[in-house]
């Protein structure tokens, strides 16, 4: 989403290097850039204002003018100016001290609530909650049926006790307050400790909408009200969040759509306009695509200096334990990395998500980011398959894989030979890494 933003950051930037002292020309060329750049990805303006002039201040100032390198003092800057104006700290969900944990969703028709819910209640299951999904969006056609099917993808109970509408025309039906009340009355008695309660959405703000908001947070009186929106809605998004803000007093927002390729001034300008943070974010459809929202990772990623934090984090949830200790086991017994040691090694990378997104969060992606956008998720399927057309005494000894194996090897796994000879040249190169690893290198 921050693309074209981190792009022309990074180009001013690249501007200041190598110079010893920064003039104040200097200093205002790159406050204009940096404005310019703000303004083109939808950052809301009195933001853009406030944070180009709290930069200029500190450029200008002694942590400038004494710094050893003075461009990298100015990044160093413009990171923690980012990091203020997305939140300043992480801010995590505020368990109630009487269980259950009650969570409200607001947002307009669009926002990804429905589909959030399900998200959300997933990631507190894997925190060790007990989660349970209310289904209040009445109005919404098939808004019940899909919490439910979210529901059932996260392996989290859904209350419903009423079916909603199934189509345009039908009136709404049923009393969304009463269906709120009654989910944390069911949550109690079945020992949850969590109730995310998804609520109805318009297709813009109006006194409807907020009346039944507002009366849904005064029935259940939840212990957090997530404002969800949609990242790529630009400057309208300012508006909606101060609406919201006045109607129902959320307590954090969640951004979704974060995977977009909109300019993603919403992300930048929410927190900042309406002084509540933003908790979580949605970068992908996929029921797994939801993290905590950490302001200081995020800056990160905007200047493409990388967030390895969060990939360490994805990592240390998907990798298998047993096979990380028998691979800590080879190399302290100095083994052979072996082929199946590799297809392993691959497998384990795979069920860490999209390799996209991964190598997206390297420091200075966004140098490669052409070629990682033409890259071919289901190149690791062909590597597999390769790996598993070769005999077992292939897989431990590939120097024997001469012409004739190699031929049979690419009919086996449906690709050229040279696609079998470009993975045996990387695995040579990996199994040298190895053995230099092993032994200290």
């Amino acid at each position: 989403m921050f693309n074209s933003l981190s792009d022309r950051l990074t180009a001013t930037f690249k501007n200041l290097r190598g110079k010893g002292r920064l003039t104040e020309a200097d200093i205002d060329a790159t406050v204009r850039e940096i404005r310019r750049a703000l303004l083109d990805a939808d950052v809301a303006v009195p933001v853009v204002r406030a944070f180009t002039a709290a930069v200029k201040e500190r450029a200008l100032g002694l942590e400038v003018s004494q710094a050893l390198n003075p461009g990298q003092q100015v990044v160093k800057i413009v990171n923690e100016e980012l990091v203020g104006i997305l939140g300043g700290e992480t801010r995590r969900i505020k368990l109630a001290k009487n269980p259950p944990t009650v969570i409200m969703l607001a947002g307009l028709q669009g926002a990804g609530k429905t589909t959030l819910a399900g998200k959300l209640s997933k990631w507190l299951k894997g925190q060790g909650h007990s989660p349970l999904l209310v289904a209040c969006d009445l109005q919404r056609p098939n808004a019940v049926r899909q919490l439910q099917v979210n529901g059932e993808r996260a392996g989290v109970p859904v209350y419903a006790p009423h079916p909603g509408v199934s189509s345009d025309f039908e009136a709404a039906t049923g009393d969304p307050v009463a269906v709120a009340r009654q989910g944390v009355a069911e949550a109690r008695a079945r020992l949850h400790d969590v109730v995310i309660v998804d609520t109805a959405g318009r297709l813009g703000v109006d006194a409807e909408l907020m009346q039944q908001a507002a009366d849904i947070r005064a029935a259940i009186s939840p212990d957090e009200v997530l404002f969800v929106i949609d990242a790529m809605i630009g400057q309208d998004a300012v508006n909606t969040a101060l609406a919201f803000n006045e109607g129902v007093d959320f307590t954090g927002v969640v951004l979704t759509k974060l995977d977009g390729d909109a300019r993603g001034g919403a992300a930048l300008s929410v927190a900042s306009v309406t002084g509540k943070p933003v908790m979580f974010a949605s970068t992908g459809e996929g029921l797994n695509d939801f993290e905590l929202f950490h302001p200081d990772r995020m800056a990160s990623r905007i200047l493409d200096m990388g967030d390895i934090l969060t990939l360490i984090e994805q990592a240390e949830q998907s990798w298998d334990k047993d096979e990380a200790a028998r691979m800590a086991k080879k190399f302290a017994d100095q083994e052979d990395f072996t082929l199946d040691d590799f297809l392993a090694q691959m497998q384990q990378i795979r069920n860490m998500g999209s390799m996209k997104k991964m190598l997206m969060m390297m420091p200075g992606a966004a140098n490669m980011r052409e070629q990682l956008e033409n890259f071919d998720e289901r190149e690791i399927d062909r590597v597999e398959a390769i790996v598993r057309s070769m005999t077992p005494h292939e897989r431990v000894a590939p120097k024997i894989i001469n012409g004739s194996r190699r031929a049979r090897i690419a009919r086996g796994s449906g690709v050229h030979v040279s696609e079998v000879n470009g993975l045996l040249e990387r695995f040579t190169q990996a199994q040298k890494m190895m053995k230099k690893m092993a032994s200290g290198g």
